[in-house]
């Protein structure tokens, strides 16, 4: 079994730092900064897509790739002040290796990826990183997860996510989508959860959903 993490949301609780480098950032464009719920709303399609909603919801318009620049060197800086793994994650990582390789599919670029994870002493878990600036397109586009089939060409794929887009991606994909509730991007399903018979309210439930999905 090929088994693929979303990261911001679902691997890592790295909320408070995104949204307070979005706050920098508007701040620095001489506008208030927006409340962390706020930008939750914003994040799951990479950061170009959130800067430009925060943009848009701060009513500014300055370039959108300067701002985009601007995002990014200040969450470089900021990206591991609050970010943590989600408890019982590197436990949860271990179990899962056990049935077959491991590997992340986020939006967020690679280059923070990969610092964060290795930060967090989580890098060795993953077979592979992919990030949204990828050559595969961000999540809902599939191809990404496609791709990571070559890790063990025959064995079932399957996605945990928080988010709409890894839903989507999952569906396109055709792989079982297993639902991280408890992830800062679940909102966004508002009243209509994803359709999945799997859904965990914590990543240590995640080995028995693992278990279930090797039996089918």
């Amino acid at each position: 079994m090929i088994v693929v993490f979303d990261l911001d949301g679902t691997l890592i609780d790295s909320a408070r730092d995104l949204a307070e480098s979005i706050g920098e950032l508007l701040e620095d464009y001489g506008v208030p900064p927006l409340p962390q719920p706020e930008v939750m709303t914003m994040v799951g399609e990479g950061a170009p897509m959130l800067v430009r909603r925060a943009l848009t919801r701060s009513a500014i318009d300055p370039p959108v790739d300067e701002a985009l620049a601007r995002f990014m060197a200040i969450y470089r800086r900021r990206q591991l002040i609050h970010t943590v793994p989600y408890e019982g994650v590197t436990e949860s990582l271990a179990l899962a290796l056990r049935r077959g390789p491991l590997a992340v599919l986020t939006n967020k670029p690679l280059g923070p990826s990969i610092g964060i994870l290795e930060a967090l002493g989580l890098r060795g878990f993953f077979a592979r990183v992919i990030g949204g600036d990828s050559d595969y397109g961000r999540k809902p586009e599939p191809a990404g997860l496609r791709s990571l089939q070559a890790l063990a060409p025959g064995d079932p794929l399957v996605m945990i996510g928080d988010s709409p887009a890894d839903w989507k991606t999952a569906e396109v994909a055709g792989v079982p989508f297993v639902f991280a509730r408890y992830g800062f991007g679940a909102p966004k399903f508002g009243a209509v959860p994803p359709d999945t018979p799997y859904v965990i309210d914590h990543i240590r439930e995640l080995e028995a959903v693992l278990q279930a999905l090797g039996r089918h």
